[in-house]
């Protein structure tokens, strides 16, 4: 499986809070529910195709936290993201969740490297993370993503967490789709290719 991470983030690249004013509140974020006033019928569409691309999914503590409280009980066939969710296997990185009762949820702990290679060399399409801020931030350090889904909302925040923290190891990407809905949000998809290379305009 590839490992994709897929975060919605405002132009300044702040990924925290976007669903609700209190989703995430942590070090006293006040600016949360910027992403409602822009989601529209082509952003859940592709939202969709997103995850009809999924084979499983590796989530943070924080994230599996806030799914599990909403998702497990949406059961509609017709909603795909809560069919995907409610069906693939979850693999949580934790150290303090004993309980994981969501259907087809295991912990991942240890070695997280090397759980994760393991599950990047099964067969399969997509592993994907979704949110989980400080996880995406510990695996572009250890070379571990594939490819980044950006959603860009049309906001600027000004504080909060951050998709690329400072100290991310410089990391080449290409551009491999690119769109646009009438809210104005940009979703770009960029695949990995190690090092960037560096000049000078002359």
């Amino acid at each position: 499986m590839r490992l994709t991470a897929t975060a919605f983030v405002t132009v300044d690249g702040v990924m925290q809070s976007p669903g609700a004013p209190q989703e995430d509140p942590r070090d006293g974020f006040d600016l949360g529910g910027w992403l409602p006033p822009h989601f529209d019928g082509e952003l859940g569409q592709y939202m969709n195709e997103v995850f009809e691309e999924a084979e499983a999914f590796l989530l943070g503590r924080f994230t599996y936290e806030a799914m599990v409280g909403y998702w497990p009980n949406v059961t509609d066939p017709a909603v795909k993201v809560g069919v995907a969710l409610n069906t693939l296997p979850k693999h949580v990185v934790t150290s303090t969740l004993t309980d994981l009762a969501w259907n087809n949820s295991r912990p991942v702990t240890g070695d997280i490297v090397a759980r994760v290679t393991d599950l990047k060399n099964t067969p399969g399409k997509e592993l994907q993370v979704h949110g989980s801020a400080e996880l995406v931030h510990y695996l572009a350090g250890h070379g571990l993503i594939d490819a980044y889904r950006v959603l860009t909302f049309p906001v600027v925040l000004g504080r909060g967490k951050r998709l690329f923290a400072d100290g991310v190891p410089p990391t080449g990407l290409r551009l491999t789709d690119s769109r646009t809905t009438p809210s104005g949000v940009a979703m770009h998809t960029y695949e990995t290719t190690g090092q960037p290379s560096f000049g000078a305009i002359a």
